[in-house]
């Protein structure tokens, strides 16, 4: 029989966020969060999110033995603001049980029911700068720091319980040449001159920080056309900043400014971490940091994370003198390999960005729609 309870206590909440470390423990491929980390977001006195959003963790017992979890949310952002009469879902693993997963689901049809909610979509976090999307594709490859992995019957669940594809991402592997392409030095240089712009780079991360709020209204003007968009809020902001901040490693952010000094592209990019959390298991202490550090220091993959262009530059030209600056980056760190962050598949404009560089689709991950 299975039973499915909500999570009530800190102690039940430390069981909900560790229930996928047993899970995938013989996993070569999942790469664990950070407990705290997790712990900290699902906090409703810790995460300023939930100013605008609601959530309710709920376990699966199968036998006395925990066999699911699933996060059902509310966020009224975009409920409100946006006319979205959508219940969140996110968190969602479980055994291959087809009737554990629709125990779980039956929990979100129910909190959407009564708020008179239309549908119901995930996996998800609560917001656009959070985790999304179920694996479809890729299952023989690690997970970045900012994506899930899952085990291909997750999918095969949802669509066996009347769920359909929503939002597609993709993501692609990108190779790195020893010297820069010419075309694009060249053009990096015309649209320099042409424009009158002027690249940052930073020598600590205390530089960075003046320009971080800049760069969040980049994202939200760069991004507010997209079908998953909800606008950041300043006080997501400051929680993004400082959850992510000792990551950041100064050499790779690249700002772009005008000849009035004002913010107009921006890219992040960060050597990957994947094996470096795998190694951490969750922990930073008193050895997990030992391995992010060693990360940052020397690593042959890199991540890009974030790339944010303000619309009036859009289609200048203005990413040529990103890639040039990132290309030399990575050439003297010596990356040879770049793993994209997730993009919408119907992006296509991002998704020529990276056609000189041997671009290979190796994920793909999407989230499940289904009316209530």
């Amino acid at each position: 029989m299975i039973t499915v309870k909500e999570v009530a206590k800190k102690s039940g909440l430390k069981q909900f966020v560790t229930f996928p470390f047993s899970l995938y423990k013989d996993s070569k491929y999942w790469v664990p969060p950070l407990i705290k980390d997790e712990l900290e977001t699902l906090n409703r006195d810790k995460n300023p999110v939930f100013k605008n959003a609601e959530a309710w963790y709920y376990l699966a017992y199968k036998d006395k033995k925990v066999v699911g979890r699933i996060a059902v949310i509310i966020n009224h952002l975009e409920i409100n603001d946006q006319g979205k009469k959508k219940v969140r879902f996110g968190w969602l693993d479980m055994i291959d049980d087809l009737e554990v997963t629709k125990a779980l689901l039956e929990k979100v049809y129910e909190k959407g029911r009564e708020h008179n909610l239309e549908y119901a979509e995930g996996p998800v976090g609560f917001s656009n700068m959070e985790k999304a999307g179920i694996l479809t594709v890729g299952f023989d490859e690690m997970n970045t720091m900012i994506t899930w992995y899952h085990y291909p019957y997750y999918a095969e669940h949802l669509a066996q319980l009347g769920f359909e594809k929503q939002a597609t991402w993709v993501e692609y592997r990108l190779k790195i040449p020893e010297t820069i392409f010419e075309k694009v030095a060249k053009f990096s240089a015309i649209i320099r001159k042409r424009y009158n712009l002027t690249v940052i780079r930073f020598k600590n991360k205390q530089e960075i920080l003046p320009y971080v709020n800049e760069m969040f209204g980049l994202l939200n003007k760069t991004y507010n056309t997209l079908q998953t968009f909800v606008p950041i809020q300043q006080y997501q902001i400051d929680y993004y900043k400082e959850k992510y901040f000792s990551f950041i490693h100064p050499d790779y952010i690249c700002c772009i400014k005008d000849d009035e000094g004002k913010l107009i592209a921006f890219s992040i990019v960060m050597p990957s971490f994947s094996k470096a959390l795998k190694k951490a298991n969750g922990k930073l202490f008193p050895f997990g940091w030992s391995h992010i550090l060693a990360a940052q220091k020397k690593n042959d993959t890199a991540a890009f994370y974030l790339i944010g262009i303000d619309p009036e530059y859009q289609g200048k030209g203005v990413t040529a003198i990103i890639f040039e600056e990132m290309q030399n980056l990575f050439n003297a760190k010596g990356i040879q390999t770049v793993e994209t962050n997730p993009e919408l598949k119907e992006n296509t404009a991002v998704q020529l960005l990276w056609k000189d560089y041997n671009p290979v689709q190796h994920k793909e991950r999407s989230t499940f729609k289904r009316d209530l």
